[in-house]
């Protein structure tokens, strides 16, 4: 077990006990010095007004000075509350019965068996529960909502500690993003809870996914953006902003001082250093009268550098410092009675927040990345004495663990994503075993979602993901409930199941840990947020933590190269490998799968395998290794109930046109569209057509992990942003360059284009005409266009035409388009819709047109006002996306949005079949990535056993987390890769 890289607690005060004492003293001080002056005043008014000249403000001064130092936190008497400051009156008692229950105590390891018992929004007890001391009797019965949740793991709420909800809202709407000024580079005064819209889609979509509190973060244009709000996602009766949050500051109106109780909340800040802040480029920090445009304007070319940056930081936290001097010099003399030319207490509404950062009452969040950037953070909370809660982000926190340790007052916790990575500059040398390397040093490690870069529905696998990668179950299980309750300084409320905490809990269908787990009640604040929640059943294996691979020498190699091992596959040493130990086969055939072998429980069966041909399967006997070669050549691969299954497919990020998503100069760049812009004649004028083959980069990271992780191979569209893409083309992942056998698949595959509100101009309806004049009013001969000769054979059926789409109103008038054409040509147009997030809307009208729809992502949200209409899955939803429509037999496919999410398509293949209830097998869920897809955007040479690539699975099968991909055989290439 790690050790913890410090003994101060999360929330403990950074001042030295002597300031402590100090603190103390004054308060006292300042108490006495009052009560005297206020008797002394009623005794010898007249005295006192010549002697002392008082001023009027002296006793608001006087206990102004009191409470500047009175530590953040909950008050030591916290726990004897009775109810909750958020208890709903009229909320029904709940035992939940015979419960296995994670409960957050000792690191993450207690496990009880038992019963939980929530009254007046708060845990009343956890365990061995006697409802009679409770008060419970036979007559009291009748009140208490009894639930047996027949072992089902229950768990503390899911804590986010970076979100967006609500200032980022979904659908996206020009009037409703709140999370950037763009004002300056310092605004401590600004404040999320003021953008904070109480009508975002996502709020009932997190809850589903188990997520019970978010801190709510402005965003990261600038170097300091503003204060955060915690907030539970609940519904409230007065459906405030307000009601929402979860331990308001006291002074959250900005004039109330007061500190009952001695204590204060805990208050949040957002600060971000690197590469995110280049977009602002203002000028002034403090005072900027420019218009939004000459902003946009001017950032673009005179961005802030991070030395720009850091000294803005700089002069910001010197205002607060003097501040800070200031008052305290005037206290010091108040107290003393020495008011002559003192004047009232000093202070600055826009700054306050700030000071209070330096009086140790504020949460940093800092969103930061790089080495330099985190070592420029350290440094500047040395040189003012502040303490970081968390960094978030942080990609290459786990190659300089150290610097993070030198933090003032405690090390920061380390928020990050499990594997998103690499989109850009500051994110490309990201670990998935960041999580696990940065714990074995000791630090403190939490997920987080950035919602809605990442939606918070499924913060969980996220957690998953770590643990799959080699961070310990408790700490995983930690990263979501406990540490970033931590974080918040919330830790005495949420984050455990502990008597007196909270009443937020989750009961799952499965393990927590568990790939696809999902919520069957959650309760926020005692109350259950599930209307009629549909449970699916899943196999008892999924009730047990996964049992997950070993990435010792994975891990180990991320540190070693610096964030960039090599990852260009090797191939096998011998001609022939034979794979023993495997459980299942599944090899491809004409346009299908098919499970040929599957090993009975008391054996293994074995692969041949010549030259990336498998030459034999089945068991033992029938594949000795003297049937096709001398042992001594033979490399032998032992699977452990692993499997052989088909290579998958990746489909609709910019793979391989784009190597970081935000450094212009490693991608293709967007397509000319003649809809929307000049086309140079040089490359032929609107009458133009772009090949993606042409601009194909190979050994790119992502590919090269996709790869590694089982996607053998992608299809790709020319990047555009309008109506107008181009030609498709298929290349593998695991190819070095596209001279090199096999790199480049199929050079064409398909024509594609989108039909959606990208942008104010043209209108859908030009789009549709577009199409319709393009696929109708071509000539039968030779002499049209270079662009025009592949909207004809896509109108006469010879190659699929492939539309993004996702408004169920668009496919609506797809699907009349694509009869209209197929009326007047007489023929069938192979078209398939990309996107597709309300496809479930019109599910027979799809299966009657024949058309094929590839879903992305594979799990819907309504980003934008075209996805609004989702078909949720459990437990909103019996039914989803994918489930539904493969039951009115169409072909269904599921694709990616960004790069670095390809590597996760054998989960997401795996999840969908988990959802789905037992309506979709392995072998569907297989076909989802790699067949179907084929045949949806044109790829048919890949759909048999001669040219597919396959792939060996150790440990169990591809959609697995039990299991490691260790192996590609590709035919096609002639060889084995071997990992």
């Amino acid at each position: 077990m790690a050790k913890r890289a410090h003994n101060l607690p999360m929330n403990a005060h950074s001042a030295t006990p002597l300031r402590k004492f100090k603190g103390k003293l004054i308060i006292t001080l300042a108490v006495l010095t009052s009560l005297q002056l206020y008797l002394i005043s009623i005794s010898f008014p007249t005295l006192f007004r010549r002697a002392s000249r008082l001023p009027l403000h002296a006793e608001h001064s006087l206990a102004r000075c009191a409470s500047l130092n009175v530590a953040a936190g909950p008050p030591a008497n916290f726990h004897d509350r009775s109810e909750s400051d958020r208890f709903v009156a009229g909320t029904k008692p709940t035992l939940l019965h015979n419960a296995r229950i994670w409960t957050g105590e000792n690191n993450g390891t207690e496990i009880l068996h038992g019963d939980v018992f929530i009254d007046k929004g708060i845990i009343q007890g956890v365990g061995n529960i006697d409802l009679r001391a409770f008060g419970l009797d036979a007559d009291g019965f009748a009140e208490l909502n009894v639930v047996d949740v027949h072992g089902a793991w229950v768990t503390p709420g899911i804590v986010d500690p970076h979100s967006h909800l609500g200032d980022g809202s979904s659908p996206s709407l020009d009037g409703a993003v709140d999370d950037n000024s763009l004002k300056g580079t310092i605004q401590p005064w600004l404040r999320s809870l003021d953008g904070l819209n109480t009508h975002d889609d996502s709020y009932a979509l997190s809850i589903a996914g188990g997520v019970t509190t978010a801190l709510v973060l402005p965003g990261s244009a600038n170097a300091i953006g503003g204060q955060a709000f915690t907030i539970k996602l609940r519904k409230s009766a007065e459906r405030s902003p307000t009601s929402m949050l979860l331990e308001p500051p006291r002074d959250i109106n900005g004039t109330n001082h007061e500190t009952a109780g001695g204590h204060l909340p805990w208050r949040q800040m957002k600060h971000a250093c690197g590469e995110q802040d280049n977009f602002v480029g203002l000028g002034s920090n403090f005072t900027v009268s420019w218009t939004l445009q000459e902003r946009i304007l001017v950032g673009r070319v005179y961005g802030d550098t991070r030395m720009d940056t850091f000294w803005a930081f700089r002069q910001a936290y010197d205002k607060a410092r003097q501040i800070l001097e200031k008052q305290d010099a005037y206290c010091s003399a108040a107290v003393a009675g020495q008011w002559t030319g003192l004047g009232e207490f000093p202070e600055d509404l826009q700054w306050e927040a700030l000071v209070d950062v330096l009086r140790g009452r504020v949460r940093v969040q800092t969103h930061c990345y790089e080495a330099v950037d985190l070592d420029d953070l350290i440094r500047l909370t040395n040189e003012f004495k502040f303490p970081i809660a968390a960094v978030h982000h942080a990609h290459e926190a786990y190659l300089v663990p150290d610097v993070l340790k030198r933090a003032y007052g405690h090390p920061p916790a380390v928020a990050i994503f499990a594997t998103n990575a690499r989109y850009k500059r500051e994110a490309y040398r990201g670990s998935e075993f960041a999580a696990r390397i940065l714990s074995e040093n000791g630090l403190n490690v939490v997920v987080k979602s950035d919602h809605p870069v990442l939606n918070s529905r499924y913060l969980l696998y996220e957690a998953q993901q770590v643990h799959y990668y080699g961070l310990p179950a408790n700490l995983a299980l930690a990263a979501t409930t406990t540490l970033p309750a931590q974080v918040l300084g919330l830790e005495h409320r949420i984050g455990y199941l502990k008597q007196g905490w909270d009443a937020d809990l989750v009961v799952w269908d499965s393990h927590p840990l568990a790939l696809g787990a999902t919520p069957v009640q959650v309760f926020i604040d005692g109350i259950p947020q599930l209307d009629a929640p549909h449970v699916v059943s899943k196999p008892d294996k999924f009730q047990d933590l996964p049992k997950v691979p070993n990435f010792d020498r994975e891990a180990e190699e991320a540190v070693t190269f610096e964030g960039l091992p090599p990852l260009l596959p090797k191939r096998a040493s011998t001609d022939f490998v034979l794979f023993t130990g495997v459980r299942s086969v599944i090899l491809p055939g004409r346009d299908y799968l098919a499970e040929l072998f599957s090993a009975q429980e008391d054996e293994a069966g074995v692969v041949a395998v010549q030259n990336g041909d498998i030459i034999c399967y089945g068991t033992a006997a029938a594949c000795s290794l003297d049937n096709f070669a001398d042992g001594e050549r033979v490399r032998v691969v032992d699977l452990q109930g692993g499997a052989i299954s088909p290579g998958l497919l990746t489909y609709g990020s910019p793979l391989g046109l784009q190597e970081i998503e935000a450094e212009s100069s490693t991608g293709d760049g967007r397509v000319f569209d003649p809809l929307t812009g000049w086309v140079p004649k040089l490359v032929g004028g609107d009458d133009s057509i772009v090949r993606a083959v042409d601009a194909l980069q190979f050994a790119g990271r992502d590919a090269l992990l996709a790869y590694r992780a089982g996607v053998t191979k992608a299809i790709v569209a020319p990047v555009h942003s309008g109506f107008y893409s181009g030609l498709g083309t298929a290349f593998s992942t695991g190819a070095a360059h596209k001279l090199e056998d096999g790199a480049v698949v199929q050079e064409v595959t398909a024509l594609h284009v989108s039909v959606g509100h990208f942008g104010r101009e043209p209108s859908v309806s030009t789009q549709i005409a577009a199409l319709r004049g393009l696929l109708l009013k071509l000539p039968d001969d030779d002499s049209i266009g270079a662009a025009s000769k592949p909207f004809r054979d896509a109108g006469r059926g010879l190659i699929p035409i492939v539309v993004e789409a996702y408004s169920a109103d668009v496919i609506a008038t797809l699907i009349l388009l694509k009869k209209e054409v197929e009326g007047k040509t007489g023929t069938t147009i192979k078209m398939t819709i990309v996107g597709a997030t309300e496809a479930h809307l019109l599910a027979e009208e799809i299966a009657e047109a024949d058309i094929g729809i590839i879903f992305k992502p594979s799990r819907p949200f309504p980003a934008v006002w075209e996805q609004r209409r989702v078909l949720p899955g459990p437990p909103l939803s019996k039914d989803t996306e994918i489930a539904l429509l493969l039951s009115h037999n169409i072909t269904v496919g599921i694709g990616i949005e960004e790069a670095w999410s390809a590597r996760n398509t054998r989960f997401d293949v795996g999840w969908a079949a988990l959802e789905a209830g037992g309506r979709i097998s392995k072998v569907q869920a297989l076909a989802l990535a790699s067949t179907n897809l084929e045949v949806l955007l044109g790829g048919g040479v890949e759909n048999s056993l001669r040219t597919s690539d396959l792939v060996a699975t150790q440990g169990g099968d591809l959609l697995s987390f039990d299991s490691k991909v260790v192996g590609v055989l590709s035919p096609r290439r002639g060889s084995v890769d071997l990992f």
